[in-house]
Parts: C-alpha cells; structure tokens; sequence
C-alpha cells in the first residue's frame, strides 16, 4: 500500500489518491480540523515586522483608504504605516513568508502528494475585523489554512475569463459576486478551504489577529511556455538552419504563398520544436525559476572541490531559502535542476538533494562525484552553509 492510499487528516480523511481524482483542479473542498491543535508559526507583530524589511514583497489593502476605496500601497512599510491604520476593514498580505520563517516552509512537508516544482511559495495575511481583499478569482490553485482567528469564506462558483472586475482600482475585484448554494461558511484555526483555478471566492475578518497562510501553486500560462520554450531553443539553433525550398515547381504567380510553401515552413517550426529532450531540459529550468531572481547569493570567492570538503566536515549544508530543486530522468541521463539551471547527476544523488534535508559530511561517502556538484551548488547559492554571523 502507498503512503497515497492512506487517508489524511489533511485533506478531511481522503486518501491522496482520492483527493487528487476527485478534487485537484476540478472543485473546491472545505476541511475542518485539516490541522488540529494548529499553532501559527508566526504570529501578527513578526509579520508586520517582515512587511517592514527591503526586499519582502508586501502589500497593504485598505477598503477605505485615505486616498479611496480599496487603496493598495506597496511594502516596505514603516510603524508609522500601521500606527495609523483603523481598527477594520483593512488586510496586510505578505508574499512568499516560507523564504524568510523556516518554520512557515515546514508546511509545505505537509503537501508531499502534489510535485515540489509545482509549488510557488506560502503567502500569509493578517486583518482585523472587516478585512478583505475582495471578491476574485486566481489562476492558479490555493490552499486557504486558518491559522489564527476566523475568516469567513464565500464560494461564487467558476468564473469566465473575461467576468467584468472593478474599474480604476490596483486589485482584480468581481463586479457582481453571486455566492453559490452551501458555500458560506467560517473557518476556524486549523480549518483549511482548497480552491482549483478560477473559482471565485470572498474571505472577510470575523475577529482580530485573523491571520491566512495560502500555499499556492505555479502553472505557466501557453503563452508564457510558448515564447520561453522557443527563446531557449532559439539560442541554441545555428543561424544556418533556415526555411529551404529544394525542388519546388516555378511560381504560378510571383506574388501568391502557396500551400506548399506553407507546408513547409510549418515542418521547419514543428520538426524544430518537438525534441522531447531540448523540452525536458527547459521544463526543468523554467519550473525550478526562483520566485525572486535575487535571492539566491552566490559564494564569494567560490569554493573548490577541496574546500567544499573540508568545509562539510565541520558544517551541514541546507537548501537556500527560496531555493527550487526538481529532476529528471532522459535515456540514460539524469539531470538536477536548481534555481533554473541544470547540472548532470545520478538518479540517487539527484533524489536526495530534493529531499531538502541537510546535507552533511556523509553524503560525500554515500554518493561517488557529490564533492564536485555540490560545490557547484554551493558557488550558485542554491546551497547554503549556515551564515556565520546570524
């Protein structure tokens, strides 16, 4: 029996099997107790203080703000900022908290059904009474865990790609929101509300200190994957390969594109695109794209094999923060991809570095060839080993 075939608290007693069949992309799923006994691991003043720090993507949403309704000002704030604030109808959302609280990433142990690469980061919200960011809809998939408070929450079933929002304001609001049948309800710690793309929904402040983690989820769009896709292999094509008509018959008329002519440059683009490998090895890099391209520090001067070595024998390595590792067997191949870049690996090496424990002395001895990927890792900054002066 798989650890899939095994119900979760969870996912309200599903199996992961069941969960993934049933509900995954397809409807939403209300779980009471999802996390029982739950304790937030971040609590509304450490939030607020990371929504004060350069480079933490925050944002502030005021229903009635000193400049109009459903004001919406950019991090980093000041205390002057929330000394202001009103005692409702306001929310602070901050973007990607798994990156920065190591205690708020250990969530995502919890989601170990769904693909890591599928993963894009843990954003937390704190409002009190009133607060909302209004009724929407997201492209991508979300899980909604209470982890403090209460929220209530209002389903307004599956929204059109071009439903009507509100005019001449910085967030995506519904014009008109209807909620659905035996689709209202309030979620208390440890409750957790699963939404698939496109479902609209409304989360509004019951209490004070209500405080939201979202886990969500990244899905490229066509057309991001189209021009990325043909970008990448586009660097890589000689500029000889071109358009050729060897054997053609003459014109009929000079200025007339025939269907041959056609024929022909569409086997051009489509023999071009469709190399399976070429593809795997730009799906790797493009789903393992930091969430920010600046996080990542690379080490400076860079390490040798030499050095790595002596170096993890006295401290483990972890992870970087924000870091995304995925792999991918081809033929007889297997390629580790971090941080958008793709490295030659052993499938066992390969598995163990994405299971994002540390990675210690042992691991040299484990894994034959280790020293001299990881001290690329390393140099990259996908790796880390602890900072000395934390």
């Amino acid at each position: 029996m798989s650890h899939h075939d095994t119900p979760l608290t969870l996912l309200g007693d599903l199996t992961p099997a069941e969960f993934m069949a049933e509900y995954w992309q397809q409807k939403p799923l209300l779980i009471r107790g999802a996390m029982p006994e739950f304790l937030s691991p971040i609590d509304a003043d450490e939030l607020a203080g990371l929504a004060c720090e350069d480079g933490v993507e925050a944002r502030l949403i005021e229903e009635n703000g000193p400049d109009g309704p459903w004001q919406v000002s950019h991090g980093p704030f000041d205390e002057a900022t929330f000394e202001r604030l009103p005692e409702r109808d306001w929310t602070l959302l901050v973007q990607a908290v798994d990156h920065y609280v190591p205690a708020v990433a250990a969530l995502l142990d919890e989601f170990d059904f769904l693909p890591r690469w599928r993963l894009d980061d843990i954003m937390i919200s704190y409002a009190p009474p009133g607060g909302s960011v209004g009724p929407h809809a997201d492209q991508y998939d979300v899980f909604l865990l209470q982890a403090a408070g209460h929220r209530r929450w209002q389903l307004g079933g599956e929204t059109a790609e071009d439903a009507p929002i509100i005019d001449g304001i910085d967030l995506k609001i519904l014009e008109t929101f209807e909620v659905e049948a035996d689709s209202d309800w309030v979620l208390e710690t440890g409750d957790m509300l699963y939404l698939p793309p496109g479902w609209a929904h409304h989360g509004v402040s019951e209490t004070d200190e209500c405080m939201t983690v979202s886990v969500g989820f990244r899905a490229p769009s066509a057309d991001e994957a189209v021009t990325s896709y043909a970008d990448y292999l586009g660097e890589q094509l000689p500029a000889s390969l071109r358009y050729t008509d060897a054997g053609m018959a003459p014109a009929q008329t000079p200025g007339e594109i025939d269907d041959a002519a056609l024929e022909r440059m569409r086997r051009l683009i489509l023999d071009t695109l469709d190399s399976p490998v070429q593809m795997s090895q730009w799906f790797g890099r493009v789903m393992t794209q930091p969430k920010y391209v600046d996080q990542l520090i690379p080490f400076d001067p860079p390490l040798d094999e030499a050095a790595l070595i002596e170096k993890l024998e006295r401290t483990p390595l972890h992870p970087a923060p924000g870091s995304r590792f995925a792999w991918r067997r081809d033929g007889g191949a297997t390629t580790l991809f971090a941080d958008g870049d793709g490295y030659p690996c052993t499938p066992e090496l390969a598995v163990r570095l994405c299971e994002g424990r540390l990675i210690r002395a042992d691991v040299l001895t484990d894994f034959p060839g280790a020293a001299a990927l990881l001290a690329q890792l390393v140099n990259a900054g996908s790796l880390n080993f602890p900072l000395d002066d934390d």
